[in-house]
């Protein structure tokens, strides 16, 4: 269904397919027990989480208030024993040694969990990492929730992630790792989208998360975007509203808030702001027609928080990163799109936000309209810039106890749901519902639509550095009845996030795309596939449709080249 964009601020001023068989059940993490439950952490709350809020707020100081709006990250994988490295860290950003010390020190509001992905284009190569298996994790935030039940006010700490899933996922051990929002766009079936990312919420939960910083909401232009790519569902903006509105209820149908990113659009550049402040170039009504639909989807459904993006759109502020800019983050997100939760800054230690010294750079996003900074990348000049533009007028303390009420809310909201056993983490349940959306995407651009695609003995091959997903294809076959030997066989060579032209195989059969499908357009191979995706559950999908027990019911959501969108699906 189409989603109407308010347009006085902007202008005027899938058919049934047929099942793949199910995966063989991947095992979940019988070595990680669930820990000690509820005498370990606080209990839930109970009441209406905004009287709840502002009950709290109104006996804040102005410590109090400025601690509610910092979410950096800290080192260490417990909440109250670290390593010297990880002290060091810790040092270097809040002058403390641990995590729940950094919470008490600050009166954070929240604290975000890092993990070092290899293939991940927000450039989020931190040492810092926090985040190793579920059972690690739990305890991880079960002390640091600890430790915020000791501050002023007894709201939960709001402990968040990026587990987009694709090239951006946080936690990879132990869980049912989803495919990228691209293959959820492929498949085209919002239903299928619903149940894995309600499946994906109930793991973290487990796990002690209760902010997801998902979905993307950011639509592809022609060009497409490097940085955003298979992050975002696709390039039709009435497509990605649905699928934007179908994650929102998954995620937080399991308690967790969903987060949608990268306001008001970071599809329609090529700049990357890990590197600089792109550029948008969109007219006012090309945003409200393309960009907005999806912001304004998952608003309706309910989304509790909206990430800024680090952008000039020069159609509404031109020169102005969005997360600096009142007339974005006031007047088009509050005012036009009606958006009543909390809207969190992309990180504050990036480049378009470190034009600043980060206390100036904390006063600028909170009077734009933003209540959360996330990283901040130095704590106590952020939280003293604060209080500092508290005492001199620059900041009026109404803005602030308007962000920490908005903040509170939504915890005390969240920590009301009851939480899953961390047995539920991995589940053979979760399993089959994220492999019907993984297989509902294989897409084939060239090549036969019925029987098997590969004939006598298969060798498979990947580009550098795609090890581990070549071996997963290759013990997949196996387990779909397909030989496969280390060399002279039917090749079928899989291409990955970041590589190039000279990449692609001359001698491929079969040419498969584990990203985005726009290097297809160059390849020769006589079949061409699309997982959008490298996880298992895809590999399992892609083994099937190769030995011919599963037809490829997936359509590309972004064109490639002048292949088509599908050659079996119209």
């Amino acid at each position: 269904m189409a989603v109407a964009v308010p347009l006085a601020m902007l202008v005027g001023c899938g058919s049934d397919t047929p099942s793949a068989p199910a995966p063989p059940p991947a095992p979940g993490p019988a070595s990680a027990p669930a820990v000690p439950p509820s005498a370990s952490v606080p209990p839930r709350p109970t009441g209406d989480p905004a009287t709840l809020a502002r009950a709290a707020v109104a006996a804040f100081t102005d410590q109090d208030l400025a601690g509610q709006v910092l979410m950096p990250y800290a080192y260490g994988d417990t909440a109250d024993r670290v390593d010297k490295t990880a002290a060091a860290g810790n040092q270097n950003i809040a002058g403390v040694n641990t995590p729940a010390e950094m919470i008490t020190k600050f009166r954070l509001g929240g604290l975000i969990l890092v993990g070092f992905t290899p293939d991940d284009p927000t450039g989020a190569t931190n040492p810092a990492t926090n985040v190793e298996n579920p059972k690690q994790v739990r305890g991880l935030t079960d002390g640091l929730q600890r430790a915020a039940a000791q501050l002023p006010g007894g709201a939960p700490l709001l402990v968040g992630t990026d587990q987009e899933y694709g090239v951006v996922t946080r936690i990879r051990q132990g869980v049912t790792l989803l495919p990228s929002a691209m293959a959820f766009g492929a498949a085209g079936r919002p239903e299928l989208t619903e149940g894995a990312w309600r499946a994906a919420g109930e793991e973290l939960a487990a796990m002690g998360v209760n902010l997801d910083l998902a979905p993307v909401a950011d639509t592809l232009g022609p060009k497409g975007s490097s940085v955003i790519g298979s992050r975002s569902f696709g390039a039709d903006p009435k497509a990605n509203s649905a699928q934007v509105q179908a994650a929102v209820r998954g995620i937080q149908g399991a308690g967790i808030s969903a987060a949608l990113k990268h306001f008001p659009g970071h599809g329609h550049t090529t700049g990357d702001s890990h590197d600089g402040l792109p550029v948008v170039a969109q007219t006012k009504e090309q945003l409200a027609a393309e960009d907005l639909p999806p912001f304004a989807a998952g608003i309706n459904a309910g989304a509790g928080v909206v990430m800024s993006g680090h952008i000039d759109v020069q159609a509404l502020d031109k020169g102005v990163a969005a997360t600096f800019s009142h007339k974005i983050m006031t007047d088009l997100l509050r005012t036009e799109l009606k958006f009543t939760g909390v809207a969190i800054t992309d990180a504050m230690n990036m480049p378009p936000a470190m034009k600043w010294p980060p206390g100036e750079a904390a006063v600028r996003a909170l009077n734009a309209g933003n209540d959360l900074l996330l990283m901040p990348p130095n704590l106590a000049g952020a939280r003293d810039g604060i209080l500092a533009a508290l005492g001199n007028g620059t900041l009026k303390r109404e803005r602030l106890v308007e962000a920490a009420t908005r903040i509170l809310t939504l915890k005390f909201r969240g920590a009301a749901m009851p939480r899953p056993e961390l047995s539920t983490v991995g589940s053979d349940a979760h399993q089959t519902v994220v492999y019907d959306a993984a297989a509902a995407a294989v897409t084939i651009f060239r090549g036969p639509c019925t029987g098997p695609l590969v004939s006598g003995p298969v060798t498979v091959s990947a580009s550098g550095g795609r090890e581990a997903a070549r071996v997963g294809l290759v013990k997949a076959l196996q387990a779909a009845g397909v030989r496969v030997q280390a060399a002279g066989g039917t090749v079928v060579h899989l291409v990955g996030y970041g590589d190039r032209q000279t990449d692609l195989s001359m001698d491929a059969a079969v040419t498969v795309m584990m990203d985005t499908p726009y290097l297809l357009a160059g390849s020769r191979s006589p079949t061409l596939l699309a997982t959008y995706s490298s996880s298992p559950l895809s590999l399992t999908a892609l083994a099937n449709v190769l030995a011919g027990k599963a037809t490829p019911p997936g359509k590309s959501p972004v064109q490639v080249g002048t292949l088509p969108r599908s050659a079996c699906v119209k």
